[in-house]
């Protein structure tokens, strides 16, 4: 189907794929909207749809679209507005001695390395298990113009890796892989704490986390970094007191 989802800029063709097992709900069937692959997605036009609540993922650009169901909610850090809490003051504490740098070009077999490791030892029940080269080039190693990975070195060896894409309006959190054997550092927390600086250093507003769901243990890690907004009927709000991440959130589909 073809709809015109940010009006002013272009007409995006969506299409949907055919109900599969959710990824992240036990018994549900999921529904998901793809951009057209074979759309130039320009700069501003990713900004837009990532203030919309899309997400990208390799190639492809994407948002829940299920029936019955709007468990997935987009949510983005305030960067300018974060303030480390307890936790998070301690991970910084911890991984004083790391060296983050930010490049276009990283050493793919290095980093292929680290990404199958995190996979075996963290994901071995999900969709991405078993890790192969080619998955890795496809997820993570086809980097956009817009996209740097953020690299978190000890004394040379490399820790962990962040995907991270520019926005018009703040940066986008693809995704992190880690050092399995490096639990103690909270290596995941850490790469986030990391992306909320800079995009502070760039005067960015936002760092974008994707989705964040309530019944979703994996996801639950989101809601520790404050303020926090989500989008919730079409528009963004702050989230209000812990106590809000205890109910059920209604939320439209995001397309």
């Amino acid at each position: 189907m073809t709809r015109d989802i940010t009006p002013g800029i272009a007409t995006v063709k969506l299409f949907l794929t055919e109900p599969h097992p959710c990824s992240y709900l036990e018994d549900r069937e999921a529904i998901t909207a793809f951009v057209d692959p074979g759309m130039e997605v320009t700069a501003p036009l990713y900004s837009r749809l990532s203030a919309m609540g899309y997400r990208r993922s390799g190639r492809y650009i994407y948002a829940p679209h299920c029936e019955g169901c709007n468990a997935c909610i987009p949510v983005r850090i305030q960067a300018g507005a974060f303030k480390c809490n307890r936790r998070q003051k301690k991970c910084l504490n911890r991984n004083r001695d790391l060296v983050v740098r930010l490049t276009g070009k990283p050493d793919s077999r290095e980093h292929y390395a680290l990404y199958s490791r995190y996979i075996s030892a963290r994901h071995r029940d999900g969709d991405m298990f078993p890790p192969t080269m080619q998955q890795y080039e496809d997820f993570v190693g086809g980097l956009w113009e817009s996209t740097q990975i953020m690299e978190f070195r000890c004394q040379g060896r490399l820790l962990a890796g962040s995907v991270i894409d520019w926005l018009d309006n703040g940066l986008s959190a693809i995704y992190t892989y880690f050092c399995p054997d490096e639990a103690r550092r909270s290596l995941g927390t850490f790469a986030i704490l990391s992306q909320v600086e800079l995009a502070r250093s760039r005067r960015l507003p936002y760092v974008y986390l994707g989705y964040w769901i309530k019944d979703c243990r994996k996801m639950a890690y989101k809601k520790d970094f404050r303020p926090l907004e989500a989008r919730l009927n079409g528009r963004w709000v702050t989230l209000p007191c812990p106590g809000f991440f205890a109910t059920r959130i209604k939320a439209p589909a995001n397309s």
